[in-house]
């Protein structure tokens, strides 16, 4: 008897989304009854104001939204979308540029499919988010990452991007403000980094999903806005998840030239067809709506920020970069490995990681996840009295 076919060699390689996992470990504990404390998943801990669940619920009543509808969107959120745009990222575009996703991710995921082929490079500034590299294999292309330290603030340079370019690289993703860093590139800096890719006609993907997430009054300013002629070859990703609580609502979206996103919109057309029409119609909602409570999440995220760099800083051999953006801390650890905390040595943060959940009883994402060990990622989208009383806990075992 001949033995099964082999699964997919693609999917194989990829691996579980590592924020998903530590998350999904530390909600079993849990369940379980242990007092476990997650900074693992970069979720808003705020309820979806109800203005927006009340349009939801309206759009419910409305037999059409029962049925299929453009696999592109719905005018009225594309519509939304393209005012957000020009709004927040300083790009005049048409609705038909715009393609709304299941969530941040699939249009993650578009953007490559529709940009890279196989063999080309892709210039990954590092740390990044777990999901990009495996985005990219999907695509057939190669993640090149380029590593910027806490000594950069975790920015990378135009230096280094083009020791990194070859003839092949294609593509720049560019991420600010930062997952898994809340760094924020200056407008100097973006404009430099924007007028680089557009002297080697290099495609960038560019992922805002964070850009009203800022602080100190800093502005996040979009590549696009930075180097108005950069619009043709770039790709803009964004989404309501995190300016709105919106996480499970799984609304993005995708925006770029128009020959771009006719290719992404076929894609589309097969792989996963429209968004769920009430969701669609509550993202409008946000974005079109009052931004007070959005303007409080973020006042709320701000006070959070403050709090969980002055406790982190307490602790002897960890540094942390002041995050302007996001809701992310991303602490240096080094300085805690090759010693011993309560008899075990740990020499990577994967093995810090696990001490610190185990001893603890506290999540975190270990550096692995997003490039080189040595650091952890710490979100404080989570309650005020859990984020001290974790960050307690941290300074208790290291003390």
């Amino acid at each position: 008897m001949t033995s099964r076919a082999p699964l997919s060699r693609k999917l194989s390689a990829i691996a579980e989304s590592a924020t998903l996992k530590v998350d999904a470990k530390a909600k079993a504990l849990q369940a379980a009854g242990r007092p476990v404390i997650s900074y693992a998943a970069g979720e808003p801990d705020f309820a979806t104001p109800s203005f927006i669940v009340d349009a939801a619920a309206q759009a419910l009543q409305d037999k059409k939204n029962y049925r299929y509808t453009p696999a592109a969107g719905l005018p009225v959120l594309r519509e939304a979308i393209a005012a957000k745009t020009l709004r927040d990222s300083g790009l005049e575009v048409a609705p038909s540029q715009v393609i709304v996703t299941n969530g941040g991710k699939q249009s993650v995921y578009q953007a490559f499919q529709t940009v890279v082929n196989p063999g080309d490079e892709v210039l990954l500034p590092a740390p990044y988010w777990t999901t990009y590299p495996e985005a990219i294999a999907l695509a057939d292309g190669t993640p090149v990452e380029v590593f910027a330290g806490a000594d950069q603030d975790y920015k990378v340079t135009v230096a280094q991007l083009e020791a990194a370019r070859t003839d092949k690289t294609t593509v720049l993703v560019f991420v600010s403000p930062s997952n898994p860093t809340g760094s924020v590139y200056t407008p100097e800096e973006t404009a430099e980094i924007g007028r680089w890719a557009l002297e080697h006609g290099i495609w960038v993907i560019t992922d805002e999903i964070y850009q009203n997430l800022t602080y100190e009054g800093v502005r996040a300013v979009s590549i696009v806005e930075a180097v108005p002629e950069l619009a043709e070859q770039t790709i803009l990703v964004n989404g309501v998840a995190k300016t709105y609580a919106m996480t499970g609502w799984r609304v993005g979206w995708m925006v770029g030239p128009a020959d771009a996103m006719k290719l992404a919109g076929n894609l589309q057309s097969h792989l996963s067809s429209n968004v769920n029409n009430v969701a669609q119609i509550a993202a409008a909602a946000a974005l079109n709506g009052p931004q007070d409570e959005a303007e409080q999440f973020r006042l709320a995220f701000d006070r959070r920020r403050q709090l969980i760099v002055s406790e982190l800083s307490k602790i002897d051999g960890v540094e942390v970069p002041n995050p302007l953006g996001a809701f992310y801390a991303y602490p240096d650890v080094r300085g805690l490995l090759n010693r011993e905390w309560g008899g075990v040595t740990p020499r990577t943060s994967l093995e810090l990681a696990d001490l610190i959940l185990e001893q603890a009883e506290v999540a975190v994402v270990p550096g692995e996840a997003f490039g080189p060990s040595g650091y952890l990622r710490l979100s404080y989208a989570l309650g005020d009295d859990q984020l001290l009383e974790g960050v307690q806990r941290l300074q208790r075992l290291f003390s």
